[in-house]
């Protein structure tokens, strides 16, 4: 565990069934009380599309995990990270042969629709953007704040006569024309 990744690859970590959520809110929580942004970028408990359910005459929205008792990091792998993962309550380990975690290639990552390669960010605070999917597809809004590390943008758009903040990743938007 001694050499240190070159890049941030996505990592599996096995978890008590039921405590994928909590895992994951619990790890964010550590990764910024320890300032770790720089080297865990994200915690991803992958779900299914949110699907609608009828319980007693009442049709409520469903999501289903994908893969129940797993959660994605992606991350560099290091003895910082190792342990920090680990350790953190609800966590039985990674997914790999012994204690040597293995990372997805890129094939399982692109299937799971995730990046593991940078997305360039050719914005700056203030440009025009469009967004070109999810619930927000075709809204224009102003580039509020960019999270490199993180792949994600901060915009504001305006929603009933007043300015909201909404946060994308790189993939979601595009330059306005």
């Amino acid at each position: 565990m001694a050499d240190e990744e070159l890049t941030p690859q996505w990592y599996v970590a096995h978890t008590y069934s039921g405590y994928e959520n909590k895992v994951k809110m619990d790890l964010e929580k550590t990764i910024e009380n320890r300032n770790l942004q720089d080297q865990i970028m994200e915690v991803c408990v992958p779900v299914y599309e949110e699907e609608e359910e009828t319980e007693s005459g009442r049709k409520k929205a469903v999501s289903r995990k994908l893969f129940p008792g797993y959660v994605l990091i992606h991350m560099y792998m290091n003895d910082d990270t190792w342990y920090v993962v680990r350790n953190t309550r609800g966590v039985t380990g990674f997914v790999g042969p012994g204690s040597k975690p293995v990372p997805l290639t890129e094939d399982e990552v692109r299937k799971l629709g995730m990046h593991s390669a940078p997305i360039p960010c050719d914005y700056a605070e203030g440009d025009q953007i469009v967004v070109i999917k999810g619930v927000w597809e075709g809204t224009i809004g102003t580039v509020q704040s960019i999270n490199p590390g993180k792949q994600r943008l901060t915009i504001v758009v305006e929603m009933f006569g007043r300015e909201t903040p909404v946060e994308l990743s790189f993939d979601e938007v595009k330059q306005a024309d």
